[in-house]
Formats: structure tokens, C-alpha cells, sequence
């Protein structure tokens, strides 16, 4: 029976939050938390994974005590399980720190049952990296198959899955072993309301909530702030677009007006090597 395992974070809010003017940071206290909607795509798709092949779906986090409510809502979506590493030594981690604590807690979860599939939402709507599957992918040393929006075919007897890869002037078809790690778009599927079976037992349901303590080899020295080579030094609002700019008179006067922002513009509309 597969075993699929989907990595989720609880992010704000984003088209709520608002920047501290003084700090120039995201003041997270003002917008509520969600679980990342690239993330609830890739929960979506596991489950329905599971319900034309059969098998498990197990949600897997990092994060604070709060989190735990990015996980039931994964139970209502249809996930069978929910593990969560909370502990503050995890804390200030960037994409290289959490994805190796995330492959340690993946570790622990394949000794209790093994994994087949690890899904991803192609990023997160709070940092926008994308990083974090792939880097999970290289540590476990498993095939990462990023910006995926249709998965084809999961044969678990032949070892290997038949996915549709997004690119820039259309798509691809790619087969890969298993196990391996999928990044999914959120054009993959639509994650419909939860029915209501789901949401008595996601009220009721507890995660397995896993310390830095709980995890086998694990070297401290790799998480958290100790293990963030980068920071974030400086968040922005990027300033809103001028509107464009009407024009008035004649014709003749509104060609000229035309005129004379193409020759102030000028070096726009040259092409290399003069001609």
C-alpha cells in the first residue's frame, strides 16, 4: 500500500499582513494563519493519490505549538495522519535548515512506515523560494520533480510514476522511480470543502508532535539560526505602478506628445548592434 507523505507550513495570511513601516518586516500578528495554499494542493492531490490507489496519507510540518491547526486542516482535506517537529532550537531556520530538519523527521516517519511519495506545494506564499522539496530531495537522494501539475500514473508494483511537468512554452512528461519527491502547481487539482465526517474528525484529531530530541543523528549545529547561511535583511512593499498617463489635444498634438516619449525613451527601442 503506498505511503504518501505531504510537507505543509502554516504561513499568514499574505493578502492581509501589513508591513511595519519602522522595521520594514512582515508584522505577522496581523494577519490570521493558513495552511499554504500551494501546500493544500499538494494534500488534495496525495488524497486523491490514495483513493485511486490505496494506501495513507501523512501531513508533515515544522513549526510552532500553533501549527498543530495547519494539520487538522490537512485532516479535514483527508489526510490520515500528522506529525510535527516543534522544538526552538528549530527556530529562524531558512530553506537549508528546514529542509534537513524536515528529512530528519521524514526519516523517523519512514522507520515507522515506509514512504513512497513526498509531495510539496510548489513554494510558500511567505517566502516564495521554492527551495525547500528540492533540498529535501537532494538529502534524502530521491528524484525531485518540481512544478508538476497532473500526475498520470503511480505504479508502486513497476517502482515508478508517469507526471506532467509544467515549462515555460508548454509541458513535459516525465517518468521517475519511486520513491521520489513531487512539487506540485496549484492548477493540479481544486481542493473542494471538506465533508463533514472530515471535520468531526479533524476537531478531534492530535498530531505526533516531535522535539529536536525525538530525532535520531541529528546535528544541531545544522538547525535553526545556526544553520541559516542566509537571513533576510530587509522586507518591502514594492511601490505601486504610476498610471498611465492620458492624452489631450488633437490628433496631431497627440502624435507629437507620442513622438516625443519614444525619442526620450529611445534606447528601448534600439536593437543591438545598431541596426
Amino acid at each position: 500500500m503506498l505511503h504518501i507523505v505531504a510537507c505543509i507550513k502554516q504561513v499568514p495570511d499574505t493578502k492581509i499582513i501589513k508591513m511595519n513601516p519602522k522595521t520594514n518586516t512582515m508584522d505577522r500578528a496581523s494577519a490570521p494563519a493558513i495552511l499554504n495554499p500551494y501546500d493544500a494542493h499538494a494534500v488534495e492531490e496525495a488524497v486523491r493519490i490514495k483513493n485511486r490507489y490505496g494506501g495513507t496519507v501523512s501531513v508533515l510540518t515544522m513549526g510552532p505549538p500553533p501549527a498543530v491547526k495547519a494539520i487538522k486542516k490537512c485532516i479535514e482535506i483527508g489526510a490520515d495522519e500528522g506529525y510535527m517537529i516543534s522544538d526552538r532550537r528549530f527556530a529562524g531556520a531558512d530553506t537549508l535548515a528546514t529542509s534537513y530538519a524536515l528529512t530528519k523527521a521524514l526519516e523517523k516517519i519512514q522507520k515507522i512506515k515506509p514512504v513512497d511519495l513526498i509531495l510539496c506545494g510548489k513554494m510558500t506564499i511567505d517566502g516564495d523560494t521554492g527551495q525547500v522539496g528540492p533540498g529535501i530531495a537532494r538529502r534524502l537522494d530521491i528524484p525531485p520533480l518540481t512544478s508538476v501539475k497532473k500526475v498520470e500514473e503511480v505504479n508502486q508494483d513497476a517502482g515508478h510514476i508517469i507526471v506532467h511537468r509544467k515549462i515555460e512554452d508548454g509541458h513535459e512528461v516525465i517518468e521517475s522511480s519511486l520513491p521520489c519527491l513531487l512539487s506540485v502547481e496549484k492548477e493540479i487539482n481544486e481542493v473542494p470543502y471538506s465533508p463533514f465526517p472530515n471535520l468531526i474528525k479533524a476537531a478531534r484529531y492530535e498530531p505526533n508532535i516531535w522535539s529536536v530530541d525525538d530525532l535520531e543523528d541529528v546535528d544541531i549545529k545544522q538547525l535553526g539560526l545556526k544553520g541559516s547561511p542566509t537571513i533576510v535583511a530587509k522586507v518591502w512593499a514594492p511601490p505601486k505602478p504610476e498610471g498611465g498617463k492620458m492624452l489631450e489635444g488633437s490628433v496631431n498634438e497627440q502624435v507629437d506628445q507620442i513622438l516625443s516619449v519614444i525619442l526620450e525613451k529611445k534606447e528601448l527601442f534600439e536593437t543591438k548592434g545598431g541596426s
